[in-house]
């Protein structure tokens, strides 16, 4: 049976949770949506979604999440490019994105705020689900490339075998297990806070979601509800770390055995805080949404292994090769191949070349660049792609730079990554102006916002002079990003 759900004040036993998606799978039936297709859900985490990710499982279908910062464009692009046939999506959310909703995709509106609304109506009107089995899917995740476009990354169903695989990596790289109580706060629009819910619906006790991260309502919902498991990123943890040891030492946070933390690097001083206040219950994870989960840090090594991404978890295989595609021995830096066999083989929606130019002997990578030491510990030093993690959210710096260029006034421009205390990476934007033009910072990112998701916009721009530039007229962004690491001891 499904875990139970506490959301807010809302509690759900699993039994209802079965319920509700069983109907939620013969509406989606009724509607015309068959086995293989894909439902588009631009939700924050709102009880709802959980009834969507288990009818979506009986329905057979993928469900495309869609970050809700999005703007119209970007929004409409993956309601086009995923081949949604419906979209689940709150009133405000869709205000800001209706024009771009293809005419095709059918719209039911999920208002949390009110105790009836349109996806309530729908879903009481709705029988369960009679038709022939079809096959669980999960989620179809975005994930920027190498043109600044996002890829919809959707995998084939898992064989029986892979799913006990699965089970074993979800227990050692994220600490679900079954019977487990966890807790999340991270939005479940994102990959790894995604396989997080589903993972704990289908083998835990209790899933207790959080509308938003709140620092000390974490700690109270830890006690109040016993909480073994929680999944939080390494800008919590500076959040939590900001509380006054008062507040700190206020709860009873004994029951907690495993917190998981994947899709951005967290400082080692920050994990080492943190294990001093929890113990060694601190374990970070290696992973993408093509590959899945590669590697595991476990708290007991963080102190004699810092910065290090952790040795392979499961069955995963790891390769650092140089441009040529050469294996390269322990302490050098290359590129990183990784296979794990508990989950079956993806492509990139409609972009099935851009699926074959990552992979190598079996092995796929997504730029990632690093170096295995003598004892299998993986290190992550750099991004080949140019790919931002800023507090746990992949920021492609193509799609800043794309819109940044179009403004008036700019001339030329580049957009990279740099050091953060609290989100790891924040971005900077270096900004050359056209002849006679004067540009302002503070008007740039005005109208920056106008056009992106407000996480996207640099916090930092520099009115330059010239961007660095190699002989075939590239931009040099590690010249760019050295003038902001230089003196720190972390690099990304």
């Amino acid at each position: 049976m499904t875990a139970g759900l506490i959301a807010g004040k809302l509690t759900r036993s699993g039994a209802e949770i079965d319920a509700r998606a069983a109907r939620l799978a013969g509406g989606l039936a009724r509607l015309g949506i068959e086995d293989g297709d894909v439902v588009a859900v631009m939700l924050k985490n709102v009880p709802a979604f959980v009834d969507i990710i288990q009818g979506c499982r009986i329905a057979g279908t993928y469900y495309c999440q869609i970050n809700w910062h999005f703007k119209r464009d970007e929004a409409g692009y993956i309601l086009g490019d995923c081949g949604a046939k419906l979209l689940f999506i709150q009133p405000d959310l869709l205000t800001e994105i209706s024009s771009a909703v293809p005419p095709q995709v059918h719209v039911i509106v999920v208002d949390a705020g009110a105790e009836r609304n349109n996806f309530e109506t729908w879903l009481a009107a709705q029988t369960g689900y009679a038709g022939p089995p079809r096959t669980p899917r999960g989620h179809m995740a975005y994930t920027s490339g190498t043109t600044g476009r996002p890829k919809g990354v959707r995998r084939l169903p898992l064989t029986p075998e892979q799913q006990a695989l699965s089970a074993q990596v979800a227990k050692e790289a994220l600490g679900i297990y079954p019977g487990v109580r966890s807790l999340l706060s991270a939005p479940l629009y994102h990959s790894a806070p995604s396989s997080f819910a589903q993972q704990s619906l289908l083998q835990g006790s209790l899933f207790v979601l959080e509308e938003k991260f709140d620092a000390e309502a974490t700690l109270a919902l830890i006690e109040r509800h016993r909480i073994q498991t929680v999944y939080l990123v390494p800008v919590m943890y500076v959040r939590l770390l900001r509380l006054p040891a008062g507040v700190r030492s206020r709860y009873d946070l004994s029951s907690l055995s495993f917190v998981a933390s994947t899709g951005s690097p967290c400082a080692p001083g920050i994990k080492e805080a943190m294990i001093a206040w929890l113990g060694p219950v601190v374990y970070e994870a290696y992973a993408s949404s093509e590959t899945g989960y590669i590697t595991v840090m476990k708290p007991q090594d963080a102190a004699r292994k810092p910065g290090s991404a952790g040795r392979a978890v499961g069955q995963a295989h790891i390769r650092i090769c140089d441009a040529a595609g050469h294996e390269l021995p322990s302490g050098e830096i290359g590129t990183i191949y990784a296979h794990q066999p508990a989950y079956s083989d993806f492509t990139y929606h409609g972009q099935d070349a851009a699926r074959r130019a990552i992979e190598r002997d079996g092995l796929a990578s997504v730029g990632d660049m690093g170096y295995l030491d003598e004892e299998g510990f993986l290190y992550v030093c750099d991004r080949a792609s140019d790919m931002v993690i800023s507090g746990g959210v992949n920021i492609y710096p193509a799609e800043i730079e794309h819109v940044l260029i179009t403004l008036p006034g700019v001339a030329d421009c580049a957009v990279v990554g740099i050091p953060d205390e609290e989100f790891g990476e924040a971005l900077a934007a270096q900004v050359v102006a056209e002849a006679g033009a004067r540009l302002n910072a503070d008007a740039i990112r005005t109208s920056l916002a106008e056009r992106i998701a407000g996480y996207k916009v640099p916090r930092r721009i520099d009115i330059v002079d010239a961007l660095p530039r190699d002989d075939n007229g590239k931009v040099i962004k590690r010249r760019i990003r050295d003038t902001y690491w230089s003196g720190k001891s972390r690099r990304i």
